[in-house]
């Protein structure tokens, strides 16, 4: 017979059995390892009269008090001596009912540590032959202590709080583990919309069938409390007996019969609709967008990355479409906030009217949306969904009385092709809508690698334009504005960028992007500030009736108090206010009407001279004009241009004129370049000129030499 306890591990039946599966593996270590660290106790016994112990792992400390040698062949006590008197004679019936059948028992019995305590124990085991064919025990003894005094509490539990089930304002229930009610209390009869207790045990006969909105829950119930003896706060949707909804929470704990055997289900339950509904609200509102309701950044990465998994799961691909709404900023500058707030509300209920069931469309910030679109029907199903996307948004649009139009330049990026997650595919959709706003507005572009190039271009150019502000890089530079004759009435100051890492970068490509990153109105203060200064020179120097024009950016007269800084300003530079000319566009007229009007009469007041820039673009009228106290119109060069070729642009340039002479305001001509346009303004009545025909911008030290040649005409 082998020595149990020798190094050749315990129990080599098991090895002989699954011999294969320990190829490689120490299973001495194994075996040891697993036996001398199990919380109870590994034995073998003799069938005789004391349990005669031939081998007891190392476990039999923490449960008997007595170590390993203690208890082998009965040295310091035995088995049967341990375990409590009243007990004895039912283990041994379990026994010999096991050597009389299957062989395996398992039985429930107290037994007295070494200091005095008694302790519950479950033994389990078998009937099996040693080494030498005679028949011993092999088992395992755990303590159970604590989970037979948890059971004889509950009992004493629900015995003395009987009354409080009964009249306890929250629900508590008893149910059975195949899903029927064995018990409730009134409170959990009214929660589920029951006259009593008796008439929700009748009629929720199927907990899981009938209880539950969401099939599966009460099996997801069963597992947590096997795997965990319990279930706290667990949430779910349930039906009232009149067939509505509710949210409840359910705490509940399984009871044990002494024997270890599951009996039912106990715990309570509260209505936590209201919670619910509100985490639900605050989750909503995490995801989407407050003004439109449409999926915000948040969802639109969770919704990519689904779409993404399921293409790469199908081989299939799909479209990430960046949409970017044309002239959206005149909008806003013209009609309001409030209205533009209006149109991005209606341009997101046409988009989702557009899309399938399958699409997703986000507003990923500002003016732009961003559409995920599956490639159910393949490249033309795409191209269909995106022209109709570009004609819904260009359908006219009702804002506070007033039809208005907008179009919608959208940039396409393809995955997996073009990237295989958001930020990838967000830049290359954005690098194909800026080439079709260069196209032209209105249409859509699929990305190309060049555009990613022309992208990280347009980034470098931010970062520098940020730098050139913080560093001052910009300079600049004035135009005259003249006479028929060119004698100079004054000059519009205008900004201009030598970059040391792009060279000289031309207005119609930094402006735009000062306005898109929020730097415009520095640009502005900082043009401001340097034409006030040199105006003051040229007053100085005995030039006393030139005035400087400068144009206003509209976020600055709208965010700022514009007043108070060109006081300021003025007040600096020692220059009188009538040297001032301050340029506004069409779209500051038609914003905050009632603001605008405070604001323009507040600078009048000062003494400055205030122009419209660019007339004839925007949506005003001269008689719109009457309710501000304008002084000066001036004709957009794209009607200069035209003027001179007896063509529609010299009927607007001459009702221009004609009706701004009406409201007696001074008009100016700009874009001016050659004799023949001179001579037609001339001949219609502007008052000024400013074109490359007199003089280019130049810098301020060229003026002194400018003026003293004008001067001599």
């Amino acid at each position: 017979m082998n020595d149990i306890a020798s190094p050749n591990g315990f129990l080599p039946v098991l090895r002989k059995r699954r011999e294969s599966a320990w190829n490689g593996i120490d299973t001495d270590r194994v075996l040891q390892v697993l036996v001398h660290n199990l919380e109870g106790m590994v034995f073998r016994c003799a069938i005789d009269e004391q349990w005669t112990m031939h081998f007891v792992s190392d476990g039999s400390r923490e449960l008997t008090g007595y170590c390993p040698d203690e208890l082998e062949h009965n040295k310091v006590t035995s088995l049967e001596v341990i375990t409590h008197p009243e007990d004895r004679a039912q283990v041994r019936r379990v026994i010999s009912a096991a050597m009389a059948g299957s062989g395996r028992y398992r039985a429930q019995y107290r037994i007295v540590h070494r200091r005095g305590a008694v302790k519950w124990v479950l033994e389990r085991g078998a009937v099996v032959f040693d080494e030498k064919g005679q028949r011993v025990l092999e088992g395992f003894i755990e303590d159970i202590t604590e989970q037979v005094e948890s059971q004889r509490q509950l009992a004493d539990a629900e015995l003395r709080y009987r009354s409080i089930f009964e009249d306890s304002v929250v629900g508590m229930f008893q149910t059975s583990i195949d899903g029927h009610y064995l018990a409730a209390n009134r409170a959990l009869a009214e929660l589920y919309g029951y006259e009593n207790p008796a008439a929700l045990i009748a009629g929720l006969s199927d907990i899981a069938g009938r209880l539950y909105v969401e099939a599966g829950r009460r099996e997801e119930f069963k597992t947590l409390i096997r795997e965990h003896g319990r279930v706290t706060d667990f949430e779910s949707e349930v039906y009232r007996r009149d067939g509505s909804r509710i949210w409840i929470s359910e705490h509940a704990h399984v009871v044990y019969s002494p024997e270890g055997e599951a009996l039912y289900y106990e715990g309570t339950v509260e209505d936590v609709t209201a919670q619910h509904n509100y985490r639900q609200q605050l989750e909503y509102q995490a995801t989407h967008d407050p003004l439109t309701g449409l999926p915000n950044r948040n969802l639109l990465q969770d919704r990519l990355q689904q779409l993404l998994n399921l293409a790469q799961r199908r081989g299939t691909k799909g479209s990430l479409a960046f949409v970017d709404l044309d002239n959206f900023k005149l909008i806003n500058d013209s009609l309001g906030h409030g209205a533009g707030d209006k149109l991005l509300v209606e341009v997101a209920r046409r988009l989702k009217s557009c899309l399938r069931d399958t699409d997703t469309v986000a507003r990923y910030g500002g003016d732009e949306f961003v559409l995920i679109l599956g490639d159910d029907g393949g490249l033309s199903d795409t191209l269909h969904i995106l022209r109709r996307v570009r004609n819904a948004i260009g359908e006219p649009v009702m804002l506070d009385g007033q039809e208005v139009r907008v179009d919608c330049s959208i940039g396409v990026s393809v995955f997996p092709d073009d990237g295989a997650d958001l930020g990838v595919l967000l830049r290359h959709a954005d690098a194909a809508m800026h080439h079709a706003k260069k196209l032209g507005k209105g249409q859509f572009q699929f990305y190309t690698e060049s555009l990613n190039a022309e992208a990280r271009d347009r980034l470098a150019l931010d970062s520098a334009l940020r730098r050139a502000v913080e560093q001052e890089e910009l300079h600049v530079v004035y135009q005259p504005k003249v006479d028929a004759r060119g004698r100079p009435f004054g000059f519009e100051a205008l900004v201009r960028w030598e970059s040391a890492e792009f060279g000289s970068v031309s207005p119609v490509r930094f402006i735009p992007l000062a306005e898109e990153n929020g730097l415009i109105g520095q640009l502005t203060v900082f043009v401001l500030r340097t034409a006030c200064r040199e105006a003051a020179r040229w007053r100085a120097a005995g030039h006393g009736h030139l005035r400087v024009a400068v144009n206003i950016s509209p976020s600055l007269f709208r965010e700022k108090d514009l007043a108070a800084l060109v006081r300021t300003v003025l007040a600096e530079a020692g220059l009188p206010p009538e040297n001032l000319e301050l340029e506004i566009t069409e779209g500051v007229l038609m914003g905050d009407v009632q603001r605008t009007l405070a604001v323009l009469n507040e600078l009048k007041a000062m003494g400055v001279y205030i122009a419209v820039d660019d007339f004839g673009t925007g949506y005003s009228s001269l008689a719109y004009l009457k309710r501000f106290p304008i002084d000066i119109l001036k004709v957009d060069r794209s009607f200069v241009l035209e003027c001179d070729q007896g063509n529609g642009g010299l009927a607007i340039t001459r009702a221009i004129v004609s009706l701004a002479h009406s409201l007696n305001l001074r008009v100016v001509a700009e874009g001016v370049e050659k004799q023949t346009q001179l001579a037609v303004l001339n001949a219609l009545g502007c008052q000024e000129f400013q074109g490359y025909l007199f003089a280019r911008p130049m810098p301020a030290a060229q003026l002194a030499g400018y003026l003293d040649e004008a001067g001599s005409r």
